[in-house]
């Protein structure tokens, strides 16, 4: 094998590709990029058996050929490598690898093309759908996943697929973030499936960085292929029954306080200065204001105080400060609604006119 390439191209690509590079497998072909030159195009490739990542690189191909190489080390050394032409070269018989810029030359051990897991193939059809509305959910809901790999069908989004809208939902049990979106798509019957809500977010970051207007989706009983720009991103599909979302939602709130978006997210990040070690951040309701808390032993207290349309008995609530933050800036616009209960019920925050809803549990208070 033998093609050319230049740097900013290798390094790109190989940005996208090491999302899926496993960091944690014994299995040692999985730590390395499968580089696949055809006759008519190079695709870089990855996987750590969940998610699964083609990358299209930009080059001449004088020899065909594929093989695998340490994903780690090729990316410390292209990064390195003095701008120019790249000639990544391996001889026939050999399994050295030669990668060549100006005056560089270095000599890396490659694996055979053959052990490397065969990608899925999946059939003609799926649909599309719009990029920046579908990104838009995406990274607005999906940080409400959990990550605790225990409750595997938790650290998904459900993900809801209509003709003319798309509705995510995630909860790690202790929040809950909901998003219909109109968007603009092709799909021709719903559709709904559980996807890993780390695989969303990989493909955010991919349609950050190209151009393409749309998505094309591909879904199977078990998988999913995203394409955009030139990039597929294959990810299993998480098989679970999805909490009912519905149910965790109250019907009738007690109270409901306009608050300044940005006024309330500034005070929330410098007052959760003092909540540290578990300790929760307080809201005070009073009389037309609003008084944001924290104190944490041996460390210390603070307080901010802002007006607010608040009438009724006084209400104190408790909140995780990182949860509260998360959910306050996840609303788009100003003012913030938070509709409460109780100091022992959850709160919701949700826009003016934003079809999102951000479900908080709260922290009991000693007093």
């Amino acid at each position: 094998m033998k093609l050319i390439t230049n740097k900013p191209s290798l390094v790109e690509c190989l940005a996208v590709a090491n999302k899926a590079v496993s960091s944690r497998s014994s299995i040692q072909v999985l730590s390395g990029v499968l580089v696949d030159a055809g006759e008519d195009r190079v695709v870089v490739c990855s996987t750590d058996m969940e998610i699964s990542i083609k990358a299209p690189l930009a080059g001449r191909v004088e020899q065909p050929g594929a093989l695998v190489l340490p994903a780690r080390i090729l990316t410390d050394i292209a990064r390195s490598l003095p701008s120019g032409d790249v000639v990544i070269e391996q001889r026939p018989g050999e399994t050295q690898v030669e990668i060549r810029a100006g005056e560089s030359v270095f000599v890396l051990h490659s694996l055979a093309a053959a052990d490397f897991p065969q990608f899925p193939i999946f059939p003609e059809g799926g649909f599309s759908v719009e990029k920046a509305a579908f990104i838009e959910t995406v990274d607005r809901v999906t940080p409400s996943a959990s990550r605790d790999e225990t409750r595997p069908v938790l650290t998904g989004v459900q993900i809801h697929f209509a003709k003319n809208s798309v509705k995510m939902v995630a909860t790690d049990s202790y929040r809950l973030s909901v998003k219909e979106t109109p968007v603009e798509s092709s799909v021709s019957e719903k559709f709904q499936a559980i996807i890993p809500a780390r695989t969303l977010t990989e493909l955010s970051r991919v349609a950050a960085a190209v151009s393409d207007d749309h998505i094309k989706i591909v879904p199977t009983d078990n998988q999913v292929l995203f394409e955009l720009g030139g990039v597929s991103i294959i990810s299993r599909l998480i098989d679970g029954q999805f909490p009912n979302y519905k149910q965790l939602i109250p019907d009738t709130f007690d109270y409901e306080v306009a608050v300044d978006r940005e006024e309330l997210l500034e005070a929330i990040r410098r007052i959760g200065l003092l909540a540290q070690k578990n300790a929760p951040l307080r809201l005070h309701f009073s009389n037309h204001n609003l008084t944001v808390s924290a104190e944490s032993q041996d460390v210390g207290r603070a307080r901010e105080a802002m007006p607010v349309h608040y009438e009724g008995e006084d209400l104190e609530i408790g909140f995780n400060p990182e949860f509260l933050e998360a959910g306050v800036a996840a609303v788009k616009e100003s003012p913030v609604y938070l509709r409460l209960i109780s100091p022992l019920r959850p709160g919701l925050l949700k826009g003016a006119g934003d079809d999102f809803l951000y479900l908080v549990m709260p922290i009991r208070l000693n007093e």
